[in-house]
C-alpha cells in the first residue's frame, strides 16, 4: 500500500505561504512606521528580524515595484505601486462610514447621544447620529445644522477650518446677533480662542450654550493631509453630562476621533 505525502506537504507550503506574506505586510509596515524610508539595519532592527532575511524580502518588493532603494544613500523607500496602493485607500476614506464604530462605541460604553457632522453648505451639518435606548431630548436630528458660535461641533470648525466660505458663514452668524445674545468675543478674538483651545486640549467643550440645559464635548478628525475632514460630537443633559477636559467623555471623545483620524491616514501626533 503506498502512502502519499501530497497532503502534508500542501499544508506545509501552505503554511510557508502565509509566513512569507506576513513578513512582506511587516516589512512594507516597518518602513511606513519609520517614514517611509529607512536603511536595511534601520529596519531589521526596527523589526527585529535577520537583516539577511530582510533583504530577500526587499528585493522581491523592489521587483514588484512597492520598494525602491535610493542608489547615493543605500536608503530603501516605498516605490510608486505602494503610493498608488495608499491613494487608492484615501480615495475610499469616508469619514463618516469610518466612525460608526466610534459612534456605537460612545453610546454603548457610555450612554450618551453621539454625532459626526461634516461642513454643508450652511454650515456644520450632522450626517450620522446614535442615541442611547434612553436618548436626551434635544431638537437635533441627522440634517441638523448648528451653530458655529455657541455649539461645540461649530467650534471645532471655526477654530480649524480657514477656508474663506466658512469663515465668511460664521462671520454671517456673529454679525447677526442682537444685543441680548452677549457674544463670547470679538469675532477674530473668538476665532483664535477657539484654535488655540483646540491645539491645546484637542476638544471643545461647552456647557448650556447652544441649548439651555444640554452639554457636548467635540474633537477634530483629520483626513490623511492633517485637513479638517469632520468632528466627532457627545452631548447630555447638563446634569449627568461630565464636560470636564480630563473626564472620561471627553477623553474617550478625543480617543475616538484620533482612532478615525488614524484609519483616514493621519498621523496623530
Amino acid at each position: 500500500m503506498t502512502v502519499t505525502t501530497t497532503t502534508p506537504i500542501r499544508n506545509r507550503e501552505r503554511r510557508q505561504s502565509v509566513q512569507a506574506a506576513d513578513t512582506v505586510v511587516a516589512v512594507l509596515k516597518g518602513l511606513s512606521s519609520l517614514g517611509g524610508s529607512a536603511s536595511l539595519t534601520g529596519l531589521a532592527l526596527h523589526l527585529d528580524e535577520n537583516p539577511a532575511k530582510v533583504h530577500r524580502y526587499l528585493v522581491s518588493l523592489m521587483d514588484g515595484g512597492l520598494v525602491t532603494q535610493n542608489a547615493n544613500t543605500q536608503q530603501y523607500t516605498l516605490g510608486l505601486e505602494s503610493m498608488l496602493i495608499g491613494l487608492a485607500a484615501m480615495r475610499q476614506a469616508d469619514p463618516v462610514r469610518i466612525a460608526e464604530p466610534a459612534l456605537i462605541h460612545l453610546r454603548e460604553q457610555l450612554g450618551i447621544t453621539s454625532f459626526i457632522a461634516v461642513m454643508g453648505n450652511k454650515g456644520p451639518t450632522i450626517v450620522r447620529m446614535e442615541e442611547p435606548s434612553l436618548p436626551v431630548t434635544v431638537n437635533v436630528r441627522v440634517g441638523s445644522v448648528l451653530s458655529f458660535l455657541w455649539s461645540a461641533t461649530g467650534g471645532v470648525f471655526l477654530g480649524l477650518h480657514d477656508e474663506p466660505g466658512v469663515r465668511a458663514m460664521a462671520r454671517l452668524e456673529f454679525d447677526a446677533l442682537d444685543k441680548t445674545q452677549n457674544p463670547p468675543a470679538a469675532f477674530d478674538v473668538l476665532v483664535t480662542q477657539l484654535h488655540d483651545e483646540i491645539h491645546q486640549f484637542q476638544c471643545v467643550c461647552v456647557r448650556d450654550t447652544n441649548l439651555k440645559g444640554i452639554s457636548a464635548v467635540a474633537a477634530p478628525v483629520f483626513n490623511y493631509a492633517g485637513q479638517l475632514a469632520a468632528v466627532l460630537t457627545a452631548l447630555g443633559a447638563s446634569g449627568g453630562f461630565d464636560t470636564s477636559l480630563d473626564g472620561p467623555i471627553a477623553i474617550a471623545v478625543r480617543e475616538q476621533a484620533q482612532r478615525i483620524s488614524r484609519q483616514l491616514g493621519y498621523s496623530v501626533p
